[in-house]
C-alpha cells in the first residue's frame, strides 16, 4: 500500500482497523485523548500530536470520532487537508450532518465521503460492512480496497445517503436494545423474568431470548453513551423526514440512563 492513511479519532474502531490491516508507518492517528498514544504504538501507528501532522500529506481520511465530534472535526481540521484527500466520515449521524460536514471538507478541497458502519467493528474487522456514498464513492472504495477494507458497497452519489439507510436501521436495532431494557426492569421488579422470556421464546425461535437479553442490556451498559448520541442523530433523521421520532427519542434516554448500569438476569442467560 502506497498511500499515506490519517486516522481522526483512535478509539476501538481506529484500533482495531489499525492491527488488523498491518498499516504500519503508512498511518498516522490523532485522537484528543493522549493516552490513546500507547494503544497507537501497539498498533504499529504514528501517533500524530497534532491533528495537522495526522494529515499532513494524508491521501485517505478516515474519521471515526464520536457522533457529537463529527461536524466539528471537519469544520476545524478541513484546512490541514491535502488537496483532493479523500475524507471517509465513518461516524454514525444524520444525512443532514453529513452533508454539513461534506461542505466544510469539499470548500477546503478535500473529496468528502459518506460512509456507514453496518456492524461492530470487532470482530468483523477489515470484513466489516461499508455503504459508501458521495460523488467520489468509487475512489473512496478503491482506496479503502488498498487499505485492506473487503467489503464495500456504493449506494449512490448523494450525500447522506448510506448515512440515512444506517440511521433509519438504528431506529430498530438501538430501539430493541431500549425496550429489552425496560421490559427486563419491569420483569425483574415484578419477579416474572423467566415467565417472560419464555413466553418470548415461545412466539419467536430465531435466537432464545434468554441470549439476547443479556446481550443486548450488556451493549447499552458498555456503550450506552455513545449509542444515546447516535440515536440522537436518528431522531434528527426522522424529524427531517417528517415522521415523529416518538419512540427514537425515548430509545436516546433509555440508553444514556442504561450506560454503566446492568440489569440481574435470570438463571440461564447467557450473553
Amino acid at each position: 500500500m502506497d498511500q499515506t492513511i490519517a486516522l481522526i479519532g483512535f478509539g476501538e474502531a481506529g484500533s482495531t482497523f489499525a492491527a488488523a490491516a498491518g498499516w504500519g508507518k503508512s498511518a498516522r492517528a490523532f485522537d484528543v485523548r493522549s493516552e490513546r498514544a500507547a494503544i497507537a504504538t501497539d498498533c504499529g501507528v504514528v501517533f500524530a500530536q497534532s491533528a495537522a501532522d495526522a494529515l499532513h500529506g494524508a491521501h485517505l481520511v478516515l474519521s471515526l470520532v464520536t457522533a457529537d465530534a463529527a461536524l466539528k472535526v471537519a469544520r476545524d481540521y478541513a484546512r490541514f487537508l491535502a488537496p483532493g484527500a479523500l475524507w471517509c466520515d465513518m461516524n454514525s449521524v444524520a444525512p443532514d450532518t453529513k452533508r454539513a460536514a461534506a461542505g466544510y471538507i469539499n470548500a477546503a478541497g478535500g473529496r468528502y465521503v459518506d460512509v456507514a458502519v453496518l456492524a461492530p467493528v470487532d470482530p468483523a474487522r477489515m470484513k466489516v460492512p461499508l455503504l459508501i456514498a458521495g460523488e467520489a464513492a468509487q475512489d473512496a472504495v478503491t482506496a479503502l480496497a488498498a487499505a485492506g477494507f473487503a467489503n464495500t458497497r456504493i449506494v449512490g452519489a448523494e450525500i447522506g445517503r448510506a448515512s440515512a439507510i444506517k440511521m433509519i436501521r438504528s431506529v430498530m436495532v438501538k430501539g430493541i436494545e431500549a425496550l429489552t431494557a425496560e421490559m427486563m426492569l419491569a420483569a425483574t421488579a415484578a419477579g416474572v423474568a423467566d415467565e417472560v422470556l419464555a413466553s418470548l421464546d415461545a412466539s419467536e425461535r430465531q435466537q432464545s431470548w434468554f441470549k439476547r437479553a443479556p446481550y443486548n442490556i450488556e451493549r447499552m451498559t458498555t456503550h450506552g453513551l455513545r449509542r444515546a448520541a447516535e440515536m440522537e442523530e436518528s431522531v434528527k433523521t426522522l424529524a427531517a423526514l417528517g415522521v415523529d421520532p416518538a419512540m427514537t427519542a425515548g430509545t436516546v434516554r433509555r440508553q444514556r440512563e442504561q450506560a454503566g448500569h446492568t440489569i440481574p438476569m435470570p438463571t440461564g442467560c447467557n450473553p
